[in-house]
């Protein structure tokens, strides 16, 4: 193993901090990016991180590993530094109010102009150009600020990955995955061996997340290519997911080392860890699209009361919550949040009083109906 620092420039006189980097196994080959707590305060994945740490250590020492395996098991430290009132807020950047995992550049549109006449009839050549021409404009690039710098050493770091797993989760849930559709077929197994209730797919989600950016990269470059004319073989060359570990709370050793364990079950699947791979379990849910996903609101404010932990499937018309205002004056005043697909709610919020328009869950539905921009802020 090596460890590897970056440093980051810093936003204030007497301040900097830096990303770590682990890497495993013989670079060159085969490439799986790992990282950790992108938005600052979703920490499972730091303790999934750690044990798989370990796991890699000895497959390293005893010859198993086929390619290279990459590591950041706290991928924004300026997120992991920012408390408000003493609670955590590693979701957005306090000076600039932007997400952490959004707002990454597009690669595609960066390296147009060049791969059109680059690009050639030979796939491997292909692949081995657009990686360079993506490295020289990622190395090329003058970052304005902090978070610019952070999402440059990130994006340097995983993007000639084939895969790159971005851990999270959410504030209650159960373990489920985003993806790209093109890059379904290589994470079927990671979805099976993790055992997600549910899968979310869409050709693109919209707001220039981490994951989304790498494995974007390949089929939005085909695509406009062809738009011009230009048909040049361009597989897709990186898979990329952002997976939910479950809720904030589910931070404890029995959880991260059965995710670990999926992890490197997955490794072999993906023919970068010698040995012969486990029989691949059920998929516990049918892929949906994130278009058919709908987010719970209520129109009021009030106390919450969930009918239905996540998990549970609901149909159309199932009260999913109460919301109670106890100061009516009529009583209590309750209105039912009601789901308006059949579907599984694999997400809800961690705090039972809801302000007016307020999230209070996600339904994974099986019919699109939203479009634009479909992950929340």
């Amino acid at each position: 193993m090596e460890r590897r620092e970056h440093p980051l420039p810093g936003s204030s006189i007497g301040q900097q901090r830096q990303l770590v980097s682990l890497h495993f196994g013989p670079p060159g080959a085969r490439k799986i990016y790992l990282q950790s707590s992108l938005h600052a305060e979703e920490l499972p994945g730091m303790l999934v991180l750690h044990h798989l740490r370990q796991a890699l250590l000895e497959a390293e020492q005893a010859g198993r590993l086929l390619g290279e395996v990459v590591l950041v098991p706290m991928a924004n430290p300026i997120g992991l530094a920012q408390r408000v009132n003493h609670k955590p807020f590693g979701r957005f950047e306090l000076d600039s109010a932007q997400n952490f995992n959004r707002h990454y550049p597009d690669l595609a549109e960066a390296i147009l102009d060049q791969a059109r006449s680059a690009l050639g009839p030979d796939a491997a050549e292909n692949l081995r150009i657009v990686r360079a021409l993506v490295t020289r404009w990622l190395e090329a690039w003058n970052p304005s600020n902090e978070l610019e710098a952070q999402r440059r050493a990130l994006l340097l770091l995983a993007h000639d990955a084939d895969v790159v797993i971005d851990l999270h989760c959410d504030a209650e849930a159960v373990m489920h995955l985003y993806t790209e559709e093109p890059c379904w077929p290589m994470l079927e197994p990671l979805a099976r061996v993790l055992g997600c209730r549910a899968v979310l797919l869409a050709r693109e989600s919209g707001g220039g997340p981490f994951d989304e950016r790498l494995s974007g990269l390949w089929w939005q470059l085909a695509q406009r290519l062809e738009a011009e004319g230009l048909v040049h073989p361009l597989e897709q060359a990186c898979a990329s997911t952002t997976v939910e570990l479950r809720g904030e709370g589910d931070v404890n050793h029995d959880l991260a080392k059965r995710d670990a364990g999926a992890l490197m079950d997955y490794l072999m699947y993906a023919g970068i860890l010698a040995g012969p791979p486990p029989e691949l379990p059920e998929l516990p849910c049918s892929p949906t699209p994130l278009a058919g996903s709908q987010t719970l609101r209520s129109p009021l404010p009030g106390l919450v009361a969930f009918l239905v932990e996540p998990g549970q499937k609901v149909s159309e018309g199932e009260t999913v919550a109460e919301v109670i205002d106890p100061t009516a004056a009529d009583g209590s005043r309750v209105h039912r949040i009601c789901s308006q697909v059949d579907g599984v709610l694999y997400a809800r919020v961690r705090d039972r009083y809801i302000h007016a328009g307020g999230e209070l869950g996600k339904v994974a539905g099986a019919v699109p109906f939203r479009t634009g921009d479909l992950l929340g802020a």
